[in-house]
């Protein structure tokens, strides 16, 4: 799998990547137990390309997370929706520093404009690294970014002033 010279190399990558891993897996797919499947795939997916990762792995497991949530929205829309079982509670949330309320709204956008946002203002990409990561041009993150922007503006909104 990995040589033993890159093996501290890609613990080290572990270590220092896994929770802002998590906390971008966990804001694209809103479940602490999907999200912690997410990251544990990436990071071995990660492990067994760690040659040509090793140059920028968190570019690369960010990428590769994306494309593993993607494939998992398209699994999500070809099976019967999930319910909710009562009595059980919500897993802890994963620290993001964001308000619950604009977490909640978040949550109701749709796969694609979430990602976004999570990308360029949780992670902190530019328009080109998100058009990267996500493999689509800058015109699509701009315009999905600010669909998404205006369904907050306009969600929030409404929760601050019920008529």
């Amino acid at each position: 799998m990995i040589a033993s010279h890159d093996r501290r190399a890609f613990e080290e990558f572990v270590r220092g990547s896994s929770d802002r891993l998590l906390r971008t897996a966990y804001l694209m797919c809103g479940d602490r137990g999907h999200a912690e499947d997410l990251v544990q795939t990436t990071l071995l997916r990660t492990a067994r390309r760690w040659r040509a990762a090793r140059r920028t792995p968190e570019a690369y497991a960010r990428r590769v997370l994306v494309n593993l949530a993607k494939d998992r929205w398209r699994g999500l829309s070809r099976r019967p929706v999930e319910t909710a079982w009562d009595g059980v509670p919500e897993p802890v949330s994963v620290e993001t520093g964001a308000d619950p309320t604009v977490l909640d709204v978040v949550r109701l956008l749709p796969p694609g404009q979430r990602t976004v946002l999570v990308l360029r203002y949780f992670e902190g990409l530019s328009v080109e690294e998100t058009a990267q990561t996500l493999g689509c041009s800058t015109g699509t993150v701009k315009s999905q970014t600010s669909r998404a922007l205006e369904r907050l503006r306009h969600a929030l909104t409404e929760q601050e002033s019920p008529c």
